[in-house]
C-alpha cells in the first residue's frame, strides 16, 4: 500500500449493515458505496454499512473477489489534473450467491436491514419496451410466480424476505432503485407488484399498502474494468483484480420516502426534493441519449474511444447539433439548472481522456437503451409537429451498427442480448428499411409514423451508399 492511497477515516469494526444491495458491479461501487464511505468519515451513519448480494454467476465472482480484499473497493478518479485512489470500506460482507437466493432472503429478512438497494441494469427490471410497463410473460418473471419459495430473480427474493418480514411483524424495508432508467421506483414497485400478482394477490395487496420505491436519479461515468483499470490499481501499489475507475463528477437525486428510516446522505451531498423526475429527464435525454448519439457513428468509423470519438468534428458536431436542436428544447424545467450550462458540463465530461471509456460499451444494449434515452425525445419532437432529423438519423446509425460490419468491413462483434435479431433485422433492412422500424416491440407507433419511415428511410441508405462520415457532414450542412 502506497502513502497516495486515501485508506477509510473510520472504524470498519465498528460498521454494521443497514443495506443490502443487489448487483455490486463497478457504478454501485464509484456510486452509492462512495458517498456512504464520505459519510461513514464524517462519523455518521455506521448502521447503513452495505451488505452485498448478487443473483446471477457474475455476482459469485465478484463476490470471491471482494471477500478476499475484505469487501475493500479501490476505487480511482481519473481527472485529467491528477488521478487519485482511495479504498472504500462501505460494505461489510457479501451474501452467498445461490441459485434460489435462500440466504439472500434470509439477509434481506433481517429487521436491521432497513433498505434494499439494486443495480441491475437498466435491461434487469423486466420492461416490455413498447409499452414501457412490466412484462409478467417475460420466462424468469413466469418461472418465479411459479416457485415463489425458490425464486431466481432479485424481485422474487424480494418479495420472499417481504413475505418474511410481514409474517413476523417487522416493518419493511425500503426498495430502492439505484440504475439508470426514467421512474426507477415506479419501475421496481411495478415488478415487485406485479410478480407477486402472479402467485399471490393478498401478498401484492400488502406491498402496495406498505412498501415505499423512491425515485432516484444517479450520474457518474464508470468505464468497464480491464487490464488498463488492473495495472491504475498496480501503479498505486494495489494488486486488486476488481478495481473501478471513474470521473470525478458524481450525482444522486432522491425522493426522501424512507418509512424504515436512511442515512443522512444530504451531509455528503445527495439531493434530496420531490422533483427527481425533472432531473431524471434531463440525465437521461442529454447525457444518455448524448452517449448514443456518439456511440453509433464513433463504432462505424472504427473509433474505439469515447474522447476519440469527441475529438472527430463531424461526431462532436452531431453531437451539438442534436442536443441543441432537438433534445434539450424539449427538456422539461429543472430546478436550479441551466440546461445549456448541462451540456456543457457533459460535453467536457465525455472528453475526458483519461476516462478511456469505450465506444463499445456505449453501442452495448441498444435495444433496451433506445427506447429510453432516444425515442422520447423523438417522440415530442413529432408531438411538437417537427419531424427531428438528426435523431432519426442516429436510429439508422443505430440499425446500421447493428448489421455487424463498420464502414471499413470490419466484423462488429455481438453487443446486445437480442444481437441476432438485430442483426438479421438490420441485413433485411438495407434492402427494406422500414422492417427496422417495424420492430414494435422499440418502436411501437413511432414506427408506423409516415414521416419517420421516409426520413429514415433516407438516412439509412445514404449510410450504406455513401458512408457515416458522407453522412454526418451533409447533415451538419443542414
Amino acid at each position: 500500500m502506497t502513502r497516495d492511497v486515501a485508506l477509510p477515516a473510520y472504524d470498519r469494526a465498528r460498521l454494521t449493515p443497514g443495506i443490502v444491495h443487489i448487483g455490486l458491479g463497478n457504478f454501485h461501487r464509484a456510486h452509492q458505496a462512495v458517498y456512504l464511505d464520505d459519510l461513514f468519515a464524517m462519523g455518521l451513519g455506521h448502521d447503513w454499512a452495505i451488505l452485498g448480494a448478487g443473483v446471477r454467476e457474475g455476482d459469485a465472482r465478484m463476490r470471491d473477489a471482494l471477500l478476499a480484499q475484505d469487501c475493500l473497493s479501490t476505487v480511482i478518479e481519473l481527472d485529467p489534473a491528477g488521478h487519485r485512489a482511495r479504498r472504500v470500506g462501505a460494505m461489510t460482507g457479501f451474501v452467498e450467491v445461490q441459485p434460489d437466493n435462500a440466504a439472500l432472503i434470509v439477509a434481506m429478512a433481517d429487521p436491521a436491514i432497513r433498505i434494499v438497494s439494486l443495480t441491475v441494469t437498466e435491461g434487469g427490471y423486466f420492461v416490455d419496451p413498447a409499452t414501457g410497463r412490466f412484462d409478467p410473460t417475460a420466462p424468469e418473471i413466469v418461472a418465479d410466480g411459479a416457485a415463489p419459495g425458490r425464486p431466481a430473480t432479485a424481485f422474487g427474493a424480494i418479495l420472499a424476505a417481504l413475505k418474511l418480514r410481514r409474517a413476523a411483524g417487522v416493518v419493511p424495508f425500503t426498495v430502492m432503485s439505484c440504475d439508470n432508467l426514467p421512474g426507477n421506483g415506479h419501475v421496481t414497485h411495478d415488478a415487485v407488484t406485479g410478480l407477486a400478482r402472479l402467485s399471490d394477490q393478498g401478498l401484492a395487496d400488502w406491498v402496495e399498502a406498505n412498501v415505499a420505491f423512491p425515485n432516484g436519479m444517479v450520474d457518474r461515468i464508470t468505464p468497464a474494468t480491464g487490464p488498463r483499470e488492473r495495472a491504475l490499481a498496480a501503479s498505486f501499489g494495489l494488486k486488486d483484480p476488481v478495481p473501478v475507475t471513474c470521473e470525478p463528477f458524481r450525482q444522486w437525486v432522491l425522493e426522501d420516502n424512507f418509512p424504515a428510516g436512511r442515512p443522512p446522505l444530504e451531509r455528503v451531498g445527495v439531493t434530496f426534493t420531490p422533483h427527481v423526475h425533472a432531473y431524471e429527464a434531463m440525465k437521461i435525454r442529454i447525457l444518455n441519449g448524448g452517449h448514443a448519439i456518439i456511440a453509433y457513428p464513433g463504432g462505424l468509423m472504427d473509433i474505439d474511444l469515447v474522447h476519440e470519438a469527441m475529438a472527430h468534428p463531424l461526431i462532436a458536431g452531431f453531437l451539438d447539433k442534436v442536443e441543441r436542436d432537438e433534445i434539450i428544447p424539449l427538456v422539461p424545467p429543472v430546478p436550479d439548472t441551466d440546461l445549456t450550462a448541462y451540456f456543457t458540463l457533459i460535453q467536457s465530461r465525455f472528453a475526458n481522456p483519461e476516462i478511456a471509456d469505450t465506444i463499445r460499451r456505449l453501442c452495448l444494449d441498444g435495444s433496451n437503451r433506445q427506447p429510453k434515452f432516444i425515442l422520447p425525445s423523438l417522440r415530442d419532437n413529432l408531438a411538437a409537429g417537427r419531424v427531428p432529423r438528426g435523431l432519426i438519423l442516429e436510429s439508422a446509425l443505430w440499425c446500421r451498427y447493428c448489421a455487424g460490419v463498420s464502414d471499413s468491413g470490419a466484423v462488429i462483434a455481438p453487443n446486445d442480448p437480442n444481437w441476432g435479431r438485430l442483426t438479421e433485422t438490420a441485413q433485411t433492412a438495407r434492402a427494406e428499411p422500414a422492417r427496422w422500424l417495424a420492430m414494435d416491440d422499440i418502436y411501437g407507433a413511432t414506427g408506423r409514423d409516415p414521416a419517420v419511415i421516409a426520413e429514415f428511410t433516407r438516412a439509412l441508405n445514404d449510410l450504406w451508399s455513401r458512408g457515416t462520415a458522407a453522412v454526418l457532414q451533409d447533415y451538419l450542412r443542414g
